[in-house]
């Protein structure tokens, strides 16, 4: 018995030790390191290639008397409710949009969101909305195929044939969207609301932290994205005839 408690004594003194030297630490330092060189690169580097193309190209309703009218305003979709009605953050973009149109900032509204069947129909929402505050049926243009944010500028420029435009959205989200345009060609200028960052300040916070991931996407969409998935062949001549038989 006496052999069989030492033989297992033996067994435990001999289980390996882990046992971290100088060299590991230090390798593991520096890994860490150029992981987080890696990271902060990968994320500031879109964050600030996005805010120099915006630099003095976007204001708020609040100043929106220094805006340069063009013909054109690009409103983009930010989804909508249950009920199928724009929700809130989307609708204070509409109230933008309406507002240049009735001060004469812009001729025509180009409503672009995504459509998924019967049921899911932004742009059509967004009409329904415009309608309401006042901005006739034949200023506004149904682009339907408006998925994300490059879609949306890909088609003003390539389907539409627009070669400048004012882009109606949130304060935080109009660098990217000015950026993407920018380098697809559009001369575009952004016109901003402010008015949630009061009213969900909570989801105005959430929406500016995302908007550091949709930065690395938006470097991925305009220098490796050829084009969106769906783009017709032929330019859609809808924005050019609102425009010729428009006020």
């Amino acid at each position: 018995m006496a052999g069989a408690r030492s033989g297992a004594g033996s067994l435990g003194a001999a289980t390996p030790q882990l046992h971290w030297g100088p060299s590991t630490s230090s390798r593991l330092t520096r890994a860490a390191v150029f992981a987080l060189v890696v990271g902060v690169v990968g994320i500031g580097g879109p964050a600030l290639w996005t805010t120099r193309e915006a630099s003095g190209r976007v204001v708020t309703v609040s100043a929106m008397g220094a805006v340069s009218p063009r013909p054109v305003a690009l409103v983009l979709g930010a989804g909508l409710t249950r009920d199928g009605s724009p929700q809130p953050f989307l609708a204070a973009r509409l109230d933008v949009a309406a507002q240049l149109y009735q001060q004469g900032d812009t001729r025509v509204l180009l409503l672009s969101g995504a459509r998924r069947g019967d049921s899911y129909d932004e742009p059509a929402a967004m009409r329904a909305y415009l309608l309401s505050r006042g901005v006739p049926a034949e200023a506004m243009v149904l682009d339907t195929a408006g998925d994300d944010t490059y879609a949306s500028c890909y088609r003003a420029a390539e389907v539409y044939g627009l070669d400048e435009v004012l882009v109606v959205s949130q304060t935080y989200h109009l660098p990217r969207a000015l950026a993407i345009c920018r380098h697809l060609g559009l001369d575009a200028l952004g016109v901003g609301d402010d008015s949630m960052r009061q009213r969900q300040p909570g989801i105005w916070r959430e929406g500016e932290l995302r908007e550091y991931g949709a930065n690395v996407k938006a470097v991925w969409d305009v220098f490796v994205r050829t084009h969106p998935a769906q783009v017709q062949a032929h330019r859609d001549p809808a924005v050019r005839a609102a425009l010729a038989g428009g006020r």
